[in-house]
């Protein structure tokens, strides 16, 4: 393959990836709460754990895991029900604290502890949902050629990070607007149950559907 027909699949998987992105979900709700109530620095940390994420899956999907979880469905299982308790437990403390939040959060003091929890939530969101490597998997099927080389399928993964970042990114700064942000605040009850909510229901849907042949 020549250089041309490299670029062109890396940005078919960038331009997929990036539709992907932009659809509101699970990273989007957790960058959004971030980026209004602790900040900028809290926000971006999480992102680079999503953008993590989107590696570790990427490299999986690249090298076969969907041919993985048909060979062994259990593993396919103890994903779902790893990751559907995981989101269920992060939407109840969301449910939870959202009857008993200030109107006015005080911004924490940045530590190394807090820029490491923000990054390993945001790394374990990611990783939490089952379908995301399916999907890679589909869209590195649907998108590289059959013998693809390493160089191009690492190339894409990379590109995937970096449309993760930018697009996260994007979110943290336009959320961290005066404006934006107090309209969030104003709303913070209602968009935290919510987005506790929807963290539960996607982690029962996780627990009890059936896994895809």
């Amino acid at each position: 393959m020549d250089l041309a027909q490299d670029l062109s699949i890396i940005a078919a998987v960038s331009a997929f990836w990036l539709v992907a992105m932009i659809v509101p979900g699970l990273d989007f709700l957790l960058v959004t709460r971030l980026a209004v109530l602790r900040g900028r620095s809290a926000a971006l940390q999480a992102t680079l754990g999503i953008a993590t994420g989107v590696t570790v899956w990427g490299v999986a999907g690249f090298f076969g895991i969907r041919t993985l979880f048909i060979a062994a469905p259990w593993l396919y299982l103890a994903l779902k029900i790893g990751g559907g308790l995981y989101l269920i437990t992060i939407g109840v403390k969301l449910f939870i604290s959202s009857w008993h939040s200030t109107a006015e959060p005080t911004e924490p003091a940045p530590t190394t502890e807090a820029r490491s929890s923000h990054f390993r939530a945001g790394l374990l969101t990611n990783l939490a949902n089952p379908k995301a490597p399916v999907f890679i998997s589909s869209l590195f099927a649907a998108a590289m050629p059959r013998h693809a080389p390493i160089h191009l399928g690492l190339a894409c993964v990379a590109a995937m990070f970096a449309v993760a970042v930018a697009w996260f990114a994007l979110v943290t700064l336009l959320l961290s607007l005066e404006r934006v942000s107090a309209l969030f605040l104003r709303c913070r009850r209602w968009v935290d149950r919510c987005a506790g909510l929807a963290f539960m229901a996607l982690g029962m849907r996780f627990v009890t559907e059936r896994a895809p042949n």
